[in-house]
């Protein structure tokens, strides 16, 4: 089947070809019931049973191929779409990869403010960004444009501040670098080009992966309780709408199923505890529908 045919009868989804965010948008669709395998270092795969083609991309190219219209969505970082500035849609936000855009300064520094950066040099890999949030703020530097690691551009005196990306800190504090101020907030997301041939199929596909994503974020907790403690214990976990209820055996008890949220958790095992429940068990959820 030639490239033009296969173009024709498949949604086209662009993924990372490698690295973290490679296997993160792999486990996600494989999660969403998408799942491929790619051949060796294959550009193509197609997922079985349902009309899509994977295709693995640079993720800095991803945003632009898919505005370009040679792929239909894609998997990458909501960074790298306002740095190519393109029209597209971001369609799900994947709750992985958080980070933030931040310009940071030597800990030695005297710069206090953004306007204090007026006149200096500033290495970055996302310059587009930087320049216009240095414009909103009036200040005029020489921008330094790098494709790789900036950390080290301080200490090497090619510039006076920089803009990266921050996850941890560690990075910055291993270089002697603190946050200025920061720029903005990131995180993996699934775009979708404006002229996305099969419409219905991106919808379908979208609602899969809000079931994984969704997922994982929350745990259902099951626990028996008294039916008199019933309604404080309701308060601890309301449940999505309500919980689901069911009488044991002894007609003074009743076994509850709820989702909550993972960070919730903990404290409301402990809460229910306290309150008289028992038997209070978490479980996973790999996929939902709410």
């Amino acid at each position: 089947m030639n490239a033009e045919r296969r173009n024709m009868q498949n949604l086209r989804i662009g993924v990372p070809s490698k690295g973290r965010l490679s296997e993160l948008a792999a486990e996600l669709l494989a999660q969403g019931g998408m799942g491929f395998r790619r051949q060796d270092r294959s550009l193509f795969a197609r997922v079985k049973d349902i009309p899509i083609e994977i295709t693995f991309l640079r993720t800095d190219d991803i945003p632009v191929l898919c505005a370009e219209g040679a792929i239909d969505m894609g998997i990458t970082g909501s960074d790298i779409v306002q740095e190519n500035e393109v029209d597209v849609q971001i369609r799900l936000k994947l709750g992985v990869g958080k980070c933030r855009l931040a310009v940071c300064v030597p800990e030695s520094s005297s710069i206090q403010n953004v306007a204090d950066l007026d006149g200096c040099r500033i290495a970055s890999t996302f310059p587009r960004v930087t320049s216009a949030f240095l414009r909103q703020h009036n200040a005029s530097v020489h921008l330094v444009k790098l494709s790789g690691s900036v950390e080290v551009m301080v200490s090497l005196g090619v510039a006076d501040a920089i803009v990266d990306l921050v996850e941890t800190g560690s990075t910055l504090a291993a270089n002697q670098l603190r946050i200025l101020t920061e720029i903005g907030q990131y995180e993996t997301v699934v775009i979708q080009g404006n002229g996305c041939r099969f419409p219905e199929l991106a919808d379908r596909i979208i609602r899969r992966l809000e079931g994984v994503v969704i997922a994982r974020s929350y745990s259902l907790l099951e626990y028996n309780i008294r039916r008199e403690l019933l309604e404080q214990a309701e308060k601890v976990t309301p449940g999505f709408n309500s919980p689901t209820v069911n009488a044991l055996e002894d007609p003074d008890w009743c076994a509850v199923r709820v989702m909550v949220k993972k960070k919730d958790i903990i404290e409301a095992m402990e809460k229910l505890e306290s309150i008289g429940a028992n038997a209070i068990l978490e479980t996973e959820i790999a996929n939902c529908r709410l």
